[in-house]
């Protein structure tokens, strides 16, 4: 018997001391993992900021180089955009007209549309219609640009030309046009979330003093949710300015510096597009030019994105 106990205490022991270097193992492992996730976190964290200021320096050094040859008083408020040939002249404002007659044309489309879709999501649709329509508002989303080019030139513009005379078969309405139904999405979904996020009770506040339910949306909703409204008008003109395929499909590469809809004209991105396939040998103004013209789109975005976070925070309800 005292064998046998003696046997079982030795198991016991052993059995113990066992679960101790488990459990020792286990810290140290802890531990290990503990020390190397954060270092390996904040490798994942910095590449997109070192990426970020790869392409800002990538676009600087070529972009000074580019003003060495080209004045930059010039380049700004030349009206004239003619890269090739002996007497080149580099004006960006054909340019700047193009990218933002389209974005206007964009966002006067657009925001009604987004805006109302919002509206209907947040205020009128039960949670069953909700479900249902804004994945499926949100699948334009998903539609490949290009898609919306071909659409724009096949479509929208035979639709126009028969509405307006004179309008040519690339011109800037139609692109613009269809960025605006491209961007219908993004405005819908950010509004439609900002006004969600405002409390039911103001709501029911409104409803009870004898306010009617549009009453409620736009004097009451629209108000409280009024900085993430804003905010998506801001990324939605951003987007719109940055689009490229659309504008290059529909818009013609006809640099006009004009104020008529129905002519033909180019954005920066579509200038960009036909710089890089075309025949610009490196070193040549022309290819700087490419960096410049760039460089002011990113310049123009970045605006765009700080306006949207600097109203989002300033004007920002919390409840």
């Amino acid at each position: 018997m005292k064998g046998d106990f003696k046997l079982a205490t030795q198991k016991d022991s052993l059995n113990v001391r066992e679960l101790i270097n488990e459990k020792k193992t286990t810290l140290n492992i802890n531990r290990f993992v503990e020390a190397v996730v954060p270092k390996f976190l904040l490798v994942i964290a910095t590449i997109s900021i070192f990426t970020t200021l790869g392409i800002v320096f990538t676009l600087l050094f070529e972009t000074v180089e580019f003003f060495k040859r080209v004045p930059f008083v010039e380049f700004f408020t030349g009206t004239v955009l003619k890269p090739l040939g002996q007497n080149a002249q580099f004006g960006v404002l054909p340019l700047l007209m193009g990218t933002l007659i389209s974005s206007l044309i964009a966002m006067v489309v657009a925001i009604p549309i987004g805006l109302m879709s919002a509206i209907f999501l947040s205020e009128y649709a039960s949670d069953r219609v909700r479900r249902v329509l804004k994945p499926i508002l949100e699948v334009l989303a998903g539609i490949p640009t290009i898609v919306y080019g071909f659409f724009a030139f096949t479509f929208v513009t035979p639709i126009l030309q028969a509405i307006i005379p004179g309008l040519q078969s690339t011109n800037i309405l139609s692109p613009g046009i269809v960025m605006g139904i491209m961007i219908i999405p993004m405005v819908a979904s950010l509004s439609e979330d900002a006004m969600s996020s405002v409390p039911n009770a103001m709501r029911e506040g409104a409803l009870a003093l004898g306010s009617t339910k549009l009453e409620v949306a736009w004097k009451v909703v629209v108000p409280a949710a009024m900085s993430g409204i804003i905010a998506s008008f801001v990324l939605a003109i951003s987007r719109a300015i940055g689009e490229t395929m659309i504008v290059t499909i529909a818009s013609g590469s006809t640099k006009n510096f004009t104020f008529d809809v129905t002519q033909s004209m180019q954005t920066m991105t579509a200038y960009i597009v036909e710089v890089t396939g075309g025949d610009a040998p490196a070193g040549s103004t022309l290819y700087y030019s490419l960096y410049a013209v760039a460089m002011t789109l990113f310049v123009f975005t970045l605006i765009m994105n700080l306006i949207a976070q600097y109203i989002s925070r300033k004007y920002r309800e919390e409840y």
